[in-house]
């Protein structure tokens, strides 16, 4: 299933900054380490590390542990990146195959967390409730991602996430070239791979 999301969608159709506590809270995260659930995804670009929010999305962030753990995120790559919006990841190879995932999760978008500047999310199709591995970083404040009711155009795109290491990656990869690959759009020309993926606490 493609899970490509389209800009005028999101507008049209489907259309991550927490709040100034909780993004200082995640800001803090590495170094202290206590209580706080961190993975690394070291890329070609360099590391990213992301502090995922257990309590406010227990379910996608089980579902990414799980594709983590799994190393199902070895090897893909970020696959639609588009500056100004966000950079997706987590589904294709490097031959823009996409791979098996586990089964689709429950939208967890009602959770409260806004699809701010550096925020973490889940990637799907026109179905809301059809995320599994795919994510998102946003690189800018995406409010119209944001849940605003329970119908298939208001339930938005759920933030469980945040970068609190590589800000500097993700601002490096939001700007590289893309173009068509196939039926695929807005494709980094060169492949930015997500060489390994760990968990560095729980």
């Amino acid at each position: 299933m493609q899970r490509h999301f389209r800009t005028a969608l999101f507008a049209a159709l489907l259309l991550l900054t927490l709040s100034g506590p909780a993004l200082a809270q995640g800001a803090a995260a590495v170094g202290t380490n206590g209580g706080k659930t961190l993975v690394k995804l070291e890329t070609t670009k360099g590391d990213i590390v992301l502090e995922l929010f257990k309590d406010k999305a227990p379910l996608s962030v089980a579902s990414f542990l799980k594709h983590v753990k799994s190393g199902h995120y070895d090897g893909t790559i970020f696959h639609r990146v588009i500056n100004g919006f966000m950079i997706q990841g987590g589904g294709f190879d490097v031959n823009m195959r996409e791979k098996p995932t586990g089964p689709a999760i429950r939208n967890e978008a009602d959770n409260g967390l806004k699809n701010s500047l550096y925020t973490l999310a889940m990637a799907r199709t026109s179905d809301p409730h059809s995320a599994a591995a795919q994510f998102y970083i946003n690189v800018k404040d995406n409010r119209s991602l944001d849940h605003r009711g329970k119908t298939d155009e208001g339930w938005g795109y759920a933030v469980f996430g945040v970068v609190v290491e590589g800000k500097r990656v993700v601002d490096e990869i939001k700007g590289v070239a893309t173009g068509k690959r196939g039926p695929y759009d807005d494709v980094p020309l060169k492949p930015i791979i997500v060489t390994r993926a760990t968990v560095l606490s729980e």
